[in-house]
């Protein structure tokens, strides 16, 4: 695109979302007294409205209908909020626009900064929303020099403050995944965008946790979890594959169905003591080797 919309779409979609229904009239009001527009328009034009509602629906699958009586409303907010990446994207946003609201206020709201933020984030999407391949120039952190090289943007992916492509390129049969804050340009190609019809971004990570895939099956999992640290294993899942199998005052029981990468392997370090890797053996003696390792470098 010529100019940058994204933020505009992300004002769009929270005003709407946060008022429910909500006239037209009402959203050229709000967008000439809002922060967001740096233009400094005294409304917002109806085409262009629409335009933006279009825009909406092909990039993030949210459905802007108007009720003649009642105004604009999100159609699809049942389904959105049933799935976990557009809520978060909703709750994301509501956020976004709350900081910018009350920019007296910042010295006050502290959050956790994302490295590669909004910079390349936009053109990608509007690659993907635009079925073109990218011309991606990248520098791995095992690399010292970046390379340069045509990509097909499969689907994009937060993890732990940093953005992810999954993307495929000519050098490699298989995706491979790439960090946003390694990314040094991107360009959008005249070139159409090629992704397997059964390919769904939700199934290729299913199995996974985090970022790292690769070609094993996903094997039972179970974790011992002290009492003191349950609590918050329920009210944030590790997994979506996660349940209790059984519980008493000194500890739970959660068994998972994943493939125990390096992310999961590190998240699991990250509990310490309270967390013990019950099955299988094979990632109990990973864990178990890590562990023996750093205690060698505090003796």
């Amino acid at each position: 695109m010529a100019k940058n919309y994204f933020d505009r779409y992300i004002w769009l979609i929270d005003t709407i979302n946060r008022h429910g229904h909500i006239s037209f009239k009402e959203i050229s009001y709000l967008w000439a007294h809002s922060p967001i527009n740096k233009l400094g328009e005294n409304y917002l034009a109806e085409r262009t409205f629409h335009n933006h509602r279009e825009a909406i629906l092909d990039t993030f699958g949210i459905e802007i209908k108007c009720d003649r009586s009642l105004g604009y409303y999100i159609a699809n907010r049942e389904d959105m909020e049933e799935d976990g990446i557009r809520r978060w994207l909703l709750e994301s946003l509501s956020m976004n626009n709350l900081l910018n609201e009350s920019r007296d206020m910042r010295d006050r709201i502290l959050f956790e900064e994302i490295p590669s933020s909004q910079r390349w984030l936009t053109a990608i999407v509007n690659a993907m929303r635009d079925n073109k391949t990218i011309e991606m120039t990248y520098q791995s952190f095992n690399r010292t020099e970046p390379a340069t090289f045509e990509a097909h943007p499969w689907c994009l992916k937060l993890f732990k403050q940093r953005w992810y492509l999954l993307a495929r390129s000519e050098t490699y049969k298989e995706p491979r995944i790439y960090a946003l804050d390694r990314i040094r340009a991107v360009n959008e190609t005249k070139n159409a965008l090629k992704i397997p019809k059964k390919f769904k971004a939700d199934e290729f990570f299913s199995h996974y946790f985090g970022i790292y895939v690769n070609n094993c099956q996903p094997e039972t999992i179970q974790l011992k979890v002290k009492a003191r640290q349950v609590k918050y294993f329920i009210s944030l899942p590790l997994h979506s594959s996660q349940r209790e199998i059984e519980s008493t005052n000194e500890s739970t029981l959660f068994e998972y169905k994943l493939v125990p990468t390096f992310d999961f392997e590190q998240e699991v370090l990250s509990k310490g003591p309270w967390v013990e890797v019950l099955a299988p053996e094979s990632f109990r003696d990973v864990i178990h080797a890590d562990i023996k390792a750093m205690l060698e470098q505090y003796e």
